[in-house]
């Protein structure tokens, strides 16, 4: 029984980060409850009948990690992708064919999944994720040069432009963003909920390279540069706490608005931060201002 509730509330965690990503305004480049942003084909409501969707998706995670038994990780991460298939088929029914959670599905998917199993052989989490996505870039990407041009993915085309593995690379790492920044940054974080997750996500815009940027702004590289800029001259100014700095984000949101800009990438690793944050405890309703 005590596995079950664990299970459970792994599953409900993964739930809650996706609600409380959406709910932090105002994003520069991302939707929230004040704005869609660059974004006209969703609002705050399509991701939260997205984030509904793959509730039973992420129980089937945490199911997975729960009974896993194997010292062969990797075996764990393939039990995940025939329900990710799954899962994001059930995300495009709930939002009439719009992409809001895909990265999510992949990456929070195998957060839960090694959450639920390091926690129960109370192993390190960061070794675990490892484990489970060894040679993953080196398989995915393995015959990405001998496809058609007009087959390949806006991931693969990056990668063979400029050699950025993305998301799966900060995942075969162990989400390097996420542990070495983002949680340092939200356990360090004070004030109201939304200004604790706004510099968390701005510490994370500044130490990434976000895929879903660099094609929005046609495959400029140089983007990336801009973006760290931007976002560690709010960070300077004392973040969302100080005038200075909420003005400095005012004006991000006006120029990635202009810009058609979007930070896809960021938010899915604030997502797995919240999600991380709520497992340590580092968020919980005693912790927020309001």
């Amino acid at each position: 029984m005590e596995t079950t509730n664990q299970s459970a509330t792994i599953a409900n965690d993964a739930l809650r980060a996706l609600l409380f990503e959406v709910s932090v305004t105002p994003k520069p480049g991302l939707v929230d409850p004040a704005s869609q942003g660059p974004h006209p084909d969703m609002t705050v409501f399509t991701f939260i009948d997205s984030a509904l969707s793959l509730r039973t998706y992420f129980e089937q995670c945490a199911a997975a990690g729960t009974t896993f038994d194997d010292a062969n990780l990797p075996a764990l991460f393939a039990q995940l992708r025939p329900i990710g298939i799954a899962a994001e088929r059930a995300m495009f029914q709930a939002t009439n064919g719009v992409n809001t959670h895909k990265g999510a599905v992949f990456s929070l998917g195998i957060l839960v999944a090694a959450s639920a199993y390091s926690e129960r052989l109370g192993l390190d989490l960061e070794t675990t994720i490892k484990g489970m996505l060894k040679g993953l870039t080196t398989n995915d990407f393995a015959h990405v040069g001998d496809k058609p041009e007009a087959d390949l993915t806006a991931g693969e085309r990056l990668y063979l432009r400029y050699g950025i593995t993305g998301i799966r690379g900060e995942a075969e790492q162990g989400y390097p963003t996420v542990f070495a920044h983002a949680l340092p940054a939200l356990r360090q974080s004070s004030g109201t909920a939304n200004q604790r997750l706004l510099d968390t996500l701005m510490a994370i815009v500044a130490n990434s390279v976000d895929t879903n940027l660099v094609k929005r702004s046609g495959g400029d590289s140089h983007v990336v540069a801009w973006a760290h800029e931007q976002a560690n001259a709010y960070l300077a100014a004392g973040g969302s706490k100080t005038p200075t700095g909420w003005e400095k984000l005012l004006e991000l949101n006006r120029v990635f608005d202009d810009r058609n800009l979007s930070l896809g990438g960021s938010a899915d690793l604030l997502i797995l931060t919240i999600f991380l944050g709520l497992r340590e405890g580092v968020l919980t309703n005693d912790s927020f201002n309001f």
